[in-house]
């Protein structure tokens, strides 16, 4: 049965203290609405999502527009609250019998394995509707989860609504849930707003539920930090910090040297082969494939769309983009190689720059250096062009045109001595 999804990302997110919406903060290059998206596709049960979106839904829109082809934007206006925000997305899913899940759009560190394991076990205890918990320690600011005596759920409480009992409990609301849409879908329409805030609680569909004898039912997560929603500079920088951590873990486990983890950042969607070294302040971000028994770094930067070989040496103060390097190649030292193709056995001399955007045209254009070519230090390639199998570029060299197979390529005044000039 088909599965669709809302994702709540209308908030503006006053405590980030920037005109960037919320949710398209970026942790590795990715946005937060972007890991949010990436999870619930992830679990290939998932075949449309609706981003509700308030402030600045012009860029949001224009985000989901160009990135996801399953995803659409819908406006909440007025912002009344979370529940209002779901009943946006009521008349694009009248008469869709299914399951929609519901997640916040700020919440990058929600997985597609926690996703799938939250639906299956919707599906297994036959629900209606199922909310994601977690257990603090310290619940403040989370909303409580009431449960009947026979453990299923009987409402939530949101803080500034709770008694001091209810504060005590320490299982909360994860913000996440799976509704069985035709048996829900009314509550939309039924909503009140006598609360605190005055807005329409999404939380108030357990009560809901409830009073209309629906199977109401939760499903407590294992890592409470998926749960973790960003508000502040501080807690995306706390995110990021997790998010990285499980990605050297990962490789690590994968077979992978990292020498100084405290130091290393390397993004999620960046997959390293066997007995490959990352040395202390490599930073990689986006998706890269990078092959076995490389050395990468120390203070390497990838910044993504590259695919890099094997027995490749990327080396101190390099920074690669959008490139392809092939086996046995390297580039050592203080070099810029950006959407470029690099052959094997090629070696990129200290200082070597691949000059691949006009900022006249903006347009970014390709280098291709083939098989078994060299670069003197201090050369500058000029994109688009050609270094032909065996080429040379001599050192300090400016190149503007192909360069033919086996031929040495220079350019640079003659050298001239002042005798005496020291003095």
């Amino acid at each position: 049965m088909a599965i669709k999804s809302i994702i709540l990302a209308a908030g503006k997110g006053t405590r980030m203290k920037s005109d960037k919406p919320k949710v398209l903060h970026e942790i590795f290059d990715k946005t937060l609405l972007g890991y949010v998206l990436d999870a619930v596709n992830g679990t290939g049960k998932v075949d449309e999502s609706f981003v509700i979106v308030g402030h600045q839904a012009e860029v949001v829109d224009e985000y989901v527009k160009s990135n996801y082809e399953n995803a659409k934007t819908i406006l909440q206006t007025p912002q009344l609250g979370t529940g209002h925000a779901v009943s946006m997305a009521c008349p694009e899913l009248e008469d869709f019998d299914g399951e929609v899940i519901i997640l916040c759009g700020d919440t990058p560190l929600i997985t597609s394995n926690t996703l799938e394991a939250f639906i299956k076990s919707h599906k297994n205890n036959f629900a209606h509707i199922t909310v994601m918990t977690a257990n603090f320690d310290n619940p403040k600011n989370y909303g409580r989860i009431i449960r009947n005596i026979d453990g299923s759920v009987k409402a939530i409480v949101e803080e500034k609504d709770a008694t001091e009992k209810e504060k005590q409990i320490q299982e909360v609301n994860a913000g996440i849930y799976c509704l069985n849409w035709q048996k829900v879908k009314k509550a939309f329409s039924e909503l009140k707003s006598n609360n605190a805030q005055g807005e329409y609680y999404l939380t108030d569909i357990i009560a809901w539920g409830t009073k209309k004898n629906l199977n109401v039912q939760a499903y407590t997560l294992k890592d409470n930090n998926e749960i973790l929603g960003i508000n502040s500079k501080i807690q995306l920088a706390e995110a990021s910090k997790i998010l990285n951590n499980r990605s050297l873990k990962r490789l690590m486990n994968d077979g992978i040297t990292i020498i100084d983890p405290e130091n290393t950042w390397i993004s999620p969607e960046t997959n390293i082969d066997t007995d490959t070294i990352i040395y202390p302040n490599t930073f990689i971000t986006g998706k890269n494939e990078i092959g076995k028994n490389c050395k990468i770094g120390p203070f390497s930067h990838i910044r993504g769309g590259c695919k890099i070989g094997n027995n490749v040496r990327i080396g101190n103060f390099v920074e690669i983009k959008k490139s392809e390097i092939k086996d046995n190649t390297n580039v050592s030292h203080l070099s810029y190689i950006g959407d470029s193709e690099l052959g094997s056995h090629v070696n990129i001399g200290a200082g070597t720059i691949t000059a691949n955007y006009n900022p006249i045209t903006k347009v970014k254009s390709k280098t291709v250096i083939k098989d078994n070519a060299n670069t003197g230090s201090n050369s500058v390639l000029v994109a688009p062009l050609t270094v032909e199998e065996g080429g040379f570029v001599a050192a300090g060299t400016t190149v503007t045109k192909d360069v033919e197979e086996k031929s040495l390529a220079i350019s640079r005044a003659e050298l001239r001595t002042i005798k005496n000039y020291v003095k």
